[in-house]
């Protein structure tokens, strides 16, 4: 049972889940959806729901959706779950910790006022993409600036020119892909020498149509109101401001995980501060699964459909978890309606 506050929905205090996914990206609304489907009690316990998601205008590599608003697909994810499955989908929750309590119990604590208790856990939180802090980068995401050069490539299918913030192996891989759908890629980086594999660099140097903009950072990303128009770019040697006209910016400055906080939980955490998991997203802790770019899982190449896959994969073996310690009761009313 869920108390409803305005328009935000609470899990009573002390409630009890077979399963508790934390985050509401396509990796937790995928694994809810696929736990419900088990006859699991489920909750999605989420600061906001789309993830990433929200940082993006359209998408059209999600199979079946065609080319779709960001928007669109997270109702449509969030729908699926909640509406026809029945999962309640609890908003602006903030999970600060989780313990085990007993040999079945884990107990889960947060803000606002949050005390639930779960047999499982699938954390599902993803990781945040490092932003330049520049002025005109938050109110044209979506809009011209674009967290992900793979993703969103296709969009500027003959455009006149695109900047790709960033030296490592996504900015350079962001470039030469771009390189094939518009005409001329700036690559911003703030030095000379790039943490990018020697190759990606060699195959960008060869691209008559990428060009190098080095020891300079971008101070600046204006637009017509509407969408990008140009950046100012500074060299950091020089001081030497230049304003460039693009159609779009590409910022590929590498992803920030909340790595101290998954060791604060004990979860296990490969160098870069992802939890480690193995190909049946299990962490070090039995019981507590991992799943989406939150994960040490295909680290350079996050898609929404790798995301729900893990998901998926994460519920499935919440359950087997459940049902070979004997803890799987499934619930008629752990399920609004069966596909």
């Amino acid at each position: 049972m869920a108390l409803r506050l305005g328009r935000l929905r609470r899990p009573r205090r002390g409630e009890r889940f077979d399963v508790a996914i934390i985050g509401g990206g396509p990796a937790g609304l995928s694994a809810a959806i696929y736990a419900v489907r088990f006859l699991l009690k489920t909750g999605v316990f989420t600061e906001n729901v789309g993830g990433q998601l929200n940082d993006t205008d359209y998408v059209d590599d999600y199979p079946g959706m065609g080319k779709v608003r960001a928007s669109k697909l997270i109702a449509s994810f969030r729908g699926h779950a909640e509406r026809y499955f029945g999962v309640p989908i609890y908003e602006r929750v903030h999970v600060e910790k989780f313990e085990r309590v007993d040999d079945v119990w884990f107990r889960i604590t947060g803000r606002p006022s949050l005390e639930v208790y779960a047999k499982t856990i699938i954390m599902a939180v993803g990781s945040r993409r490092r932003k330049l802090g520049v002025p005109g980068e938050r109110e044209y995401t979506g809009r011209g600036v674009s967290y992900c050069s793979v993703c969103d490539a296709p969009f500027f299918d003959g455009k006149d020119s695109v900047v790709v913030v960033g030296g490592g192996d996504s900015a350079f891989e962001g470039a030469l892909v771009l390189s094939g759908y518009v005409k001329r890629v700036y690559l911003v980086h703030r030095r000379r020498q790039f943490r990018a594999k020697p190759w990606y660099v060699e195959a960008a140097r060869s691209k008559d149509n990428i060009e190098f903009v080095l020891d300079s950072v971008v101070d600046e990303i204006k637009g017509d109101g509407t969408h990008v128009t140009s950046v100012v770019v500074r060299n950091k040697v020089t001081g030497a401001k230049r304003e460039i006209k693009v159609d779009g910016v590409f910022i590929e400055i590498g992803f920030e995980p909340p790595a101290e906080w998954f060791k604060s939980l004990g979860l296990e955490v490969d160098e870069r501060g992802y939890i480690k998991v193995d190909h049946w997203m299990r962490t070090n802790i039995p019981g507590v699964f991992a799943a989406g770019d939150c994960t040490d899982v295909w680290i350079g190449f996050r898609q929404i459909v790798t995301a729900a896959a893990m998901g998926a994969v994460a519920a499935y073996s919440a359950y087997n978890y459940l049902a070979e310690r004997g803890l799987y009761a499934p619930r008629s009313d752990s399920i609004g309606s069966r596909g």
